[in-house]
C-alpha cells in the first residue's frame, strides 16, 4: 500500500507574484538586493521556481522595470485626464498629487528606480520614458488652458 503521508503543499507562484515580490524588495532595499536568492527566500520558494518564469536575473529586472513603467504611465495619464473646460482643475489635481507624500511605498519605489538608473542603462531608458510622459501630459493640460507651446513646456518642467 502507498504511503500517504501528509505533504506540505508547495507554493505555486506565477510571474506576476515574482515581479510584485521583487518590487517590494526594491522599495525596501534598493536594486542591489534584487537577487534571485533573496527573492526566493522572501517568497518561501526555491530558486528553481524562479527559472520557470525568468531566464535569468536580467529578465526579472527588465520585467520589474516594465511593470513600474507601465504602472507609472497609466497613473500619470489617469491623473492628468481632463474633460474639456476642466483643465485648470486637472492641473491643480496634478500639482496636489506630485506635491503630496500620501503613498510612501510608491515614493520608495520611485526613488529606488531612479537610484537604479544611475548604474543601469535599461533603468535609465525607463525613467526617461516615464519623465517624458509626465512632461507631455502636463504640457498638454497647460496648452489646453491656452498657453503657447514654449510656455506650456517651461511650466511643465517647473511643475515636474
Amino acid at each position: 500500500m502507498e504511503n500517504k503521508a501528509a505533504k506540505t503543499p508547495r507554493t505555486m507562484l506565477d510571474r506576476d507574484a515574482w515581479i510584485k515580490g521583487a518590487i517590494a524588495i526594491l522599495a525596501e532595499h534598493g536594486a542591489e538586493r534584487l537577487r534571485v536568492e533573496v527573492l526566493a527566500t522572501r517568497l518561501g520558494v526555491t530558486k528553481g521556481s524562479f527559472y520557470w518564469h525568468f531566464k535569468d536575473r536580467r529578465d526579472l529586472q527588465d520585467a520589474v522595470l516594465d511593470f513600474w513603467k507601465e504602472g507609472r504611465i497609466r497613473d500619470i495619464r489617469k491623473q492628468t485626464q481632463a474633460e474639456p473646460g476642466n483643465e485648470v482643475a486637472a492641473l491643480l489635481h496634478t500639482i496636489e498629487v506630485y506635491a503630496s507624500a500620501r503613498n510612501r511605498k510608491g515614493i520608495a519605489i520611485e526613488a529606488a528606480v531612479r537610484s537604479w538608473a544611475r548604474r543601469d542603462p535599461q533603468a535609465v531608458a525607463v525613467v526617461e520614458a516615464v519623465d517624458a510622459e509626465r512632461l507631455a501630459c502636463s504640457c498638454r493640460l497647460f496648452r489646453a488652458c491656452g498657453l503657447p507651446e514654449q510656455e506650456a513646456q517651461a511650466r511643465s518642467v517647473m511643475l515636474y
